[in-house]
């Protein structure tokens, strides 16, 4: 066992440089987006926000986008057979805002995820040259748009995605969300999306802005519409399709309650877990082993009466917690100081990862807000 683990502790601390190499390499490309300028005119921007349930939510973040410096914006609101006031809401909104259009739909055509299908709706009633896919509970600084927008015109790009402040009220649920971006970043490597001869994309729900010709030539949301992951997905097909693509950080511009408490987080995670994992029992395995055996068991070894393990389990730890700094000071407004818990949020996400599979399993599918979406339907075809 001991030979085992001086290999397992060896390759870990061999893994963890190349990802932080990977990390600062990565971020020197990575650009905040509150240093851009504003972009004062220009052509049409349709916003398009599709939204079930959201009634608690959605009036802060329209009104929110309503006071963008940048004013020549049209707004989608699609209610996504909503069963509380959000269609009201909606509707209430289109009295005070001209610019705003309203769609109610009643019913879900098979073979599409309720979201995928509400944004694919509201496009086909945009006018812009741009379209910005954003969630029902994002709230944005005035200049946001008009920062993003000049940002994708120099660059000249097709899709645009800006990672924003995952807020975060309670400890546990700050050291969650700072421990799942911590390893979407290595595992996924976002900042990758910004070198144009990577095939690597991403996307992120709170903001991907996307040109509507490119939108309409990858193949529009019809192309990902049993994917609930949907934002990532856009991001990663469009880029490994050849379009232009770029993530900056907005962690100052826009914010987002990612979940209200953990038990919501658990709940949230249900939903793209094991699609994250490519509905996978391998990946589901391989992910829970690789999340014990790099942030949990080197701070239990630590301990371990055998010199050489003692001195690899703080190798571990020490260039785990420096890539962790890295990534947190970049991606997040926490305070690194979080890592002092890893270990028990890594347990946290241990949970997580076999809750979602487990029920998602026992359910033959995922229930994604009071829809029932089956397994069979979910797995994609490549």
């Amino acid at each position: 066992m001991e030979s085992i683990l001086i290999i397992l502790f060896t390759l870990g601390i061999l893994v963890w440089l190349v990802f932080l190499l990977d990390a600062l390499i990565g971020f020197r490309h990575l650009d905040a987006l509150e240093k851009e300028p504003e972009l004062g005119t220009g052509p049409l921007l349709s916003v398009i926000v599709a939204a079930r349930n959201e009634e608690k939510q959605i009036k802060a973040s329209i009104l929110s986008q309503l006071k963008q410096t940048y004013k020549h914006v049209e707004w989608i609101l699609v209610n996504d057979r909503s069963t509380d006031d959000t269609g009201k809401i909606m509707d209430e909104l289109l009295k005070e805002d001209a610019r705003i259009t309203v769609i109610h739909i009643t019913e879900l055509p098979e073979g599409w995820l309720g979201k995928n299908h509400a944004l694919y709706k509201g496009t086909l009633k945009s006018s812009g040259k741009w379209l910005l896919f954003t969630d029902a509970d994002v709230r944005f600084k005035e200049e946001a748009f008009a920062k993003a927008l000049h940002y994708f015109e120099k660059h000249q790009l097709d899709l645009l995605t800006a990672a924003p402040n995952l807020n975060a009220n309670r400890f546990w649920l700050k050291t969650f969300v700072a421990f799942f971006l911590f390893g979407f970043s290595y595992f996924k490597r976002p900042w990758m999306a910004n070198n144009p001869k990577s095939k690597i994309g991403t996307g992120i729900g709170a903001f991907n802005l996307v040109s509507k010709t490119a939108y309409e030539s990858f193949g529009t949301h019809e192309k990902i519409k049993m994917r609930p992951d949907d934002d990532l997905q856009l991001g990663m097909k469009m880029k490994r399709a050849g379009y232009r693509q770029r993530i900056v950080t907005a962690l100052r511009l826009i914010e987002v309650e990612w979940y209200g408490s953990l038990k919501e987080a658990f709940v949230g995670l249900e939903k793209n877990t094991f699609a994250g994992l490519n509905y996978r029992i391998s990946m589901v395995f391989f992910s829970i082993f690789g999340v014990f055996v790099t942030n949990v068991l080197p701070f239990l070894t630590i301990f371990s009466g055998n010199k050489t393990i003692v001195l690899l389990s703080l190798g571990n730890i020490v260039t785990s917690g420096i890539l962790y700094v890295v990534i947190i000071k970049r991606m997040t407004v926490f305070s690194p100081a979080l890592f002092l818990v890893l270990p028990i949020t890594a347990l946290l996400f241990i949970y997580s990862i076999i809750r979602a599979s487990f029920l998602t399993f026992k359910r033959g599918g995922i229930v994604w807000r009071g829809t029932t979406y089956r397994l069979s339907e979910l797995r994609e075809k490549e």
